[in-house]
C-alpha cells in the first residue's frame, strides 16, 4: 500500500484563483482526511455501501479544478495503487479512470502521471479486457469519460493518436449499453469540435455554440492556442487530421446498414452527425458533409422508416449553416419519399426546425395538409399536382386505422406552423380554410359524417370517436385562434365547441380542451356582438348542465372555465366599443355566482378549490368598483371560513387564503362599508391559517399578513415594501452596517415624534394576529414558512424599532401574548436563552420555573400566556442570524465535502466492525 499521508500544498504562486475554483478548494481538515479516504477506496478488501458517494466525491474534485493535484498529491499514489490492482471494485476503478481525466486535463498533471508510468496503465483498455473487467459498462464509460477529461490540450491528443484509441472508441459508439454508446458519441464529437483549428477571425478554438468545449469539468477550461509554437501547431494539426480522416471514413463506411439488424449502428452515427454538423465550423463541416454525402443519399433512398427523423435531424443541421446543393438534394428526396408516414414525419420536422426556403416550405405544408384534405374533402390544396402524386399512396395508408390516427395527429399538431407560412408561398390555402378543415374533422370525429359528403368515407370512419384525434384537433384549434383571418370564423368555432361540450360521449379531457379553446378564442376576439343569441343560450344551458356532471373532472373544468371567463375582457361594438367581461357578454342574466357558490359544497376537494378561485375572479370587478356586498356574498365569506377551519384537503384551504389575498388587494378603499367584514375575516384567516397543517396555507397566510403590513406602514419613512428582497441587504449577520445605522440615526427624531402613531399601527397589527402569525411562522418546521416570517419580522423591526434600543414609552407599551404551549413556548425559550447572554440588560426579568425556563424580555404574566414587548422581542430574537441559516440550502452542512469524507470513513468502520452482522445500515451522505 502506498503512503497517502503526504501533506497537501496550497496554491503558493500568489495569483488569485477564479471564483469557481475557489469555491471548490478544500479546507485543511478535508485535505487531512483525504489520505485515509484514499486508503479505504484503494483497499480491494473493503467496499462502500453506496457507490453514489464516489459520484459526489468526483464532483467535489471537479470543482477543485487546477489546484487539485497541488492540494492533494496523495491522489497520484491513489491512482497508481488502484490501476495496479485489477482486483479493485469496478466502481472504484471507474471512479479512478475519471479522476485520472481530471488530473491530466492540464499539461502539468498529464506530465506527472506520465512520469509515474501511470497514464498507460490507466487507459490500457486491453489490460482491463484481459482482467475480465471490460464487460462491466461502468468500466467502459469510466474509460471514455476519463479520456474525454484528458483531451484538453495538444499533448493529450498526441497520446490519444499514438495509443490508437480511435478504434475502440468507434466500436463503443454502438455499444450495447445506451449510456456507453451515448458517452462515446459525445466523446467523438468533443475530439473533432474541441481541437478544430482557430478560425482566422477569432482567437479562440472553441465554437460559441460548442457545448462540449464548454466542458463539465468546470475548473479546467483550456482554450487551444496553437499559433504560439509553430512546431507544436504542425504536429497537432497532423494528429487532428488523422483523427478527422479516421472518424469520417468510419462514418462513411458504417452509415448505411449492411443488414436490418445494423439499424442501431446507423441510428447512432446519425446522432453523431447531427451533433457535429450543427456545431462544426468550416473546414470540418465541409469535410464531414463531403465525405458522407453519398452514404446519406443511399440511406435516404433505402427508405428505412426508423431512420426518418434522425435523417431529418442531420439534414436540417447541415441546412442551418446556409444553402448547399447537396443538402437541398437530400431534403427534396426526403420530401418525396414513397412511404406516406415517412413523408409526413419529414415534412413536420422540416416545418418545425428547418431553415425555411419557399420551395421546400410550400412542399412540406402541402404534404401535411393532404391527409386532412382527403378526410374532410375541404379541397385545401386546389389543383396541386405535387400533392396528387402522393394522394393514392396516402389514401391507402390512411385506410389502416392505426396509421391513420397517427398521421392525422402529426398533421394537426403542425397546422399552426402551416398558417404562419407567408401567403405568397402557400397561395392555395388561406388560414381560414385550415380552421374550417379542423372544424370539419372535429365534426367527423363526433360522428357527424354528413358534414363531409365529399370526403373519403373509407378513411374518415377511422377517426370517428377517436379521443386522440379529438384532443389533437382541439389543441390545433386553440393554437389557430391567432392565425390571420381566423377571427372571421368565430361563430363556426363557437358552434362546434358548444356541441362538444354538450355531447354526452365527450370524455373529461375533451371537455377540458373545449373550454380551453373557447377561452383562447374569446381572448383574441375584438367583438363578440357577432355571436348569436342562440349560441349564448346554448352556452348557458351547457354550463348549467356540466357544473352538475357526475364526473368530478368535468365539474372542475366547468368551474375553472367560469372563473377564466370572468377574467377575459371583450368588446361589444353595438355598445359603442364598450369593454366588458366575457362572462357578462356571453352568460348575460345567468349569474355565475350561485353556480360557484353551490360548487363550494362539492364532495371533491379539487372542485371546491377551483370554485373558490373562480369566485375570486368573478367578484374582483365588484371589489374594484367598491360595490356593496350582497347577502349572497356575505354567506360565501362564511362558507369560505368554514372550509378553512374544517376542510380536510389542503387544496381548498389554500384557495380560501388566496381568495382573501385577492379581495384585500382588489378593494377600492379601506373606508368602504364592506371593509369591516373583510378585516374581520382577515383576522380569522390569519389566526386559522397560521396554525394550519399545510405549509402552503401558512405561506399564503404570511402573504396576507404582508399585505396588512404594507397597508399599515404605507408612507412610513424607512419601511421597505416587500419581504423577499435580497437577503444580504436585510441581515448583516447581526451587526448593523454603517449605512443602516446612519439611516436610523437620521430618522430617529422623526420616529420618536411619531412614536404614538407607530405604536397605534403596531398595536392594530397585534390585534389582527399578524405578529402572532409571524412569531409562530418563525419557529415553524417548514423552511419556506420560517424564511418568509423571518424576513417580515426583520421588516417590522427595521420600521418600528429605532436604534439604539431605547424605544419610546409609547412603543414599549405594545405587547403581544405568547401562549404557554407550542410556538409560544419556543419563542419564550429563545428569549430566555437570549436573556442568559445579556444579563446586563436592565429590562430583563429573570423568573426561573421548576423546569429551569427563564423569563422573557419585557415580559409580564397573563393567565397561561405571557405578554412580551413587541420591540424588545424583535430586538432579541436574533433574526439576522436566523435568516442567515434559513437562506442557506438544506444540504449546506450534510452534503459538504467534509461530511462526505467523514461518512466514507464511518461507513468503512461500520462494515469492518466485529458486530457488523447485526445488520446496522450506514447511509453515506451523497446525492
Amino acid at each position: 500500500m502506498c503512503d497517502y499521508g503526504k501533506n497537501g500544498r496550497g496554491n503558493g504562486n500568489g495569483t488569485p484563483e477564479p471564483a469557481q475554483e475557489r469555491r471548490g478548494n478544500m479546507d485543511q481538515e478535508c485535505v487531512s482526511l483525504l489520505p485515509r479516504v484514499c486508503e479505504v477506496l484503494a483497499d480491494s478488501s473493503k467496499s462502500l455501501p453506496d457507490d453514489t458517494s464516489l459520484e459526489k466525491l468526483l464532483d467535489w474534485f471537479t470543482e477543485a479544478g487546477r489546484s487539485l493535484l497541488e492540494t492533494c498529491p496523495c491522489l497520484l499514489d491513489f491512482v497508481s495503487t488502484v490501476v495496479n490492482n485489477t482486483d479493485s471494485d469496478p466502481s472504484v476503478i471507474s471512479f479512478t479512470l475519471r479522476l485520472s481525466g481530471l488530473l491530466t486535463a492540464t499539461e502539468d498533471g498529464f506530465k506527472k502521471l506520465q512520469e509515474r508510468s501511470v497514464l498507460d496503465l490507466v487507459f490500457n483498455f486491453q489490460r482491463w479486457q484481459e482482467a475480465g473487467l471490460w464487460e462491466d459498462p461502468c468500466i467502459r464509460i469510466g474509460w471514455i469519460q476519463g479520456l474525454r477529461g484528458t483531451l484538453q490540450h495538444p499533448k493529450a491528443l498526441s497520446f490519444f493518436v499514438q495509443s490508437d484509441f480511435i478504434k475502440p472508441l468507434l466500436q463503443l459508439q454502438t455499444d450495447s449499453s445506451l449510456f456507453v454508446a451515448s458517452a462515446a458519441n459525445h466523446m467523438l464529437a468533443h475530439i473533432l469540435l474541441f481541437f478544430q483549428p482557430v478560425s482566422p477571425a477569432g482567437s479562440n478554438g472553441i465554437h460559441k455554440k460548442d457545448q462540449y468545449a464548454e466542458r463539465t469539468y468546470s475548473g479546467i477550461k483550456t482554450a487551444i492556442t496553437l499559433d504560439s509554437d509553430p512546431a507544436l501547431t504542425t504536429e497537432t494539426n497532423a494528429k487532428y487530421t488523422a483523427v478527422v480522416v479516421a472518424i469520417s471514413e468510419y462514418l462513411k463506411e458504417s452509415l448505411v446498414p449492411k443488414e436490418k439488424t445494423k439499424l442501431h449502428q446507423s441510428l447512432q452515427i446519425l446522432k453523431l452527425l447531427a451533433l457535429l454538423l450543427a456545431q462544426a465550423r468550416p473546414p470540418l463541416r465541409d469535410t464531414l458533409l463531403r465525405t458522407v454525402a453519398d452514404s446519406l443519399e443511399e440511406l435516404v433512398t433505402a427508405g428505412y422508416s426508423q431512420l426518418t427523423l434522425p435523417l431529418m435531424d442531420v439534414i436540417l443541421a447541415a441546412n442551418s449553416s446556409g444553402p448547399d446543393e447537396c443538402v437541398a438534394r437530400l431534403l427534396s428526396s426526403m420530401l418525396n419519399a414513397n412511404k406516406p408516414a415517412d413523408l409526413i414525419h419529414a415534412a413536420a420536422a422540416y416545418l418545425r426546425r428547418g431553415r425555411l426556403d419557399a420551395v421546400h416550405t410550400a412542399q412540406a405544408a402541402r404534404i401535411l395538409l393532404l391527409p386532412i384534405d382527403i378526410i374532410t374533402g375541404q379541397t385545401l390544396l386546389g389543383t396541386d399536382t405535387t400533392a396528387d402524386e402522393h394522394r393514392v399512396l396516402m389514401v391507402e395508408q390512411l385506410k389502416n386505422k392505426t396509421s391513420c390516427v397517427s398521421m392525422i395527429c402529426v398533421c394537426l399538431t403542425n397546422t399552426p406552423h402551416i398558417t404562419l407560412v407567408p401567403p405568397d408561398v402557400l397561395l392555395t390555402c388561406h388560414p381560414a380554410f385550415v380552421v374550417l378543415a379542423v372544424l370539419s374533422l372535429l365534426r367527423i370525429c363526433s360522428g357527424d359524417s354528413s358534414s363531409s359528403p365529399t370526403g373519403c368515407r373509407e378513411v374518415y370512419r377511422n377517426v370517428i370517436g377517436s379521443g386522440k384525434v379529438q384532443k389533437c384537433a382541439l389543441e390545433a384549434l386553440t393554437a389557430l385562434s391567432s392565425s390571420p383571418g381566423a377571427k372571421d370564423k368565430m361563430n363556426e368555432v363557437f358552434t362546434l365547441l358548444i356541441q362538444y361540450l354538450d355531447n354526452p360521449d365527450s370524455d373529461p379531457t375533451v371537455i377540458h380542451k373545449s373550454y380551453k379553446a373557447l377561452i383562447k378564442w374569446l381572448s383574441v376576439c375584438t367583438d363578440v356582438s357577432s355571436i348569436t343569441d342562440q349560441l349564448r343560450q346554448d352556452l348557458i344551458r351547457v354550463v348549467q348542465k356540466r357544473v352538475c356532471d357526475m364526473r368530478w373532472e368535468v365539474r372542475d373544468s366547468t368551474v375553472e372555465f367560469l372563473g377564466q371567463l370572468a377574467g377575459v375582457q371583450v368588446f361589444l361594438k353595438s355598445a359603442e366599443e364598450e369593454a366588458c367581461r366575457a362572462s357578462e357578454a356571453l352568460l348575460g342574466g345567468c349569474s355565475t355566482t350561485p353556480l360557484l357558490r353551490e360548487a363550494l359544497q362539492d364532495p371533491e376537494s379539487y372542485v371546491r378549490a377551483s370554485a373558490t378561485s373562480a369566485l375570486a375572479q368573478t367578484l374582483s370587478h365588484s371589489w374594484q368598483q367598491g360595490a356593496a356586498l350582497t347577502q349572497e356574498e356575505t354567506e360565501i365569506v362564511n362558507r369560505l371560513l368554514e372550509i378553512l377551519s374544517e376542510d380536510t384537503e389542503g387544496f381548498a384551504r389554500r384557495a380560501v387564503v388566496q381568495y382573501f389575498i385577492a379581495w384585500f388587494s382588489s378593494r377600492s378603499s379601506h373606508k368602504h362599508p364592506s371593509s369591516s367584514l373583510l378585516m374581520n375575516s382577515v383576522h380569522s384567516v390569519i389566526s386559522k391559517g397560521s396554525v394550519d397543517l399545510d405549509w402552503e396555507v401558512k405561506v399564503h397566510t404570511l402573504q396576507l399578513a404582508e399585505l396588512l403590513l404594507d397597508e399599515t406602514f404605507s408612507g412610513h419613512q424607512g419601511y421597505k415594501k416587500g419581504s423577499d428582497t435580497d437577503p444580504a441587504s436585510l441581515h448583516p449577520y447581526g451587526v448593523v452596517s454603517d449605512q443602516a445605522y446612519t439611516l436610523h440615526t437620521h430618522n430617529l427624531q422623526r420616529t420618536n415624534m411619531e412614536g404614538s402613531d407607530s405604536a397605534g399601527a403596531l398595536s392594530n397589527l397585534v390585534e389582527q394576529g399578524v405578529f402572532s402569525a409571524l412569531l409562530s411562522g418563525l419557529v415553524d418546521c417548514d423552511r419556506p414558512v420560517g424564511l418568509k416570517a423571518c424576513r417580515l419580522l426583520i421588516t417590522v423591526r427595521e420600521t418600528v424599532c429605532p436604534l439604539p434600543l431605547d424605544a419610546t414609552a409609547a412603543m414599549a407599551t405594545v405587547t403581544c401574548e405568547l401562549p404557554g404551549w407550542g410556538w409560544g413556548q419556543e419563542i419564550r425559550n429563545i428569549l430566555g436563552r437570549k436573556k442568559n447572554n445579556q444579563t446586563k440588560e436592565a429590562d430583563i426579568v429573570v423568573d426561573s420555573g421548576e423546569d429551569g425556563e427563564v423569563g422573557e424580555v419585557g415580559a409580564s404574566e397573563s393567565g397561561d400566556g405571557l405578554c412580551v414587548s413587541v420591540c424588545d422581542a424583535l430586538s432579541c430574537l436574533q433574526l439576522d442570524e436566523t435568516l442567515d441559516v434559513l437562506t442557506q440550502s438544506s444540504d449546506h452542512v450534510h452534503n459538504s465535502l467534509l461530511s462526505l469524507l467523514q461518512d466514507i470513513l464511518t461507513s468503512n468502520a461500520a462494515h469492518t466492525h466485529s458486530d457488523r452482522e447485526q445488520g446496522e445500515e450506514v447511509i453515506v451522505d451523497c446525492y
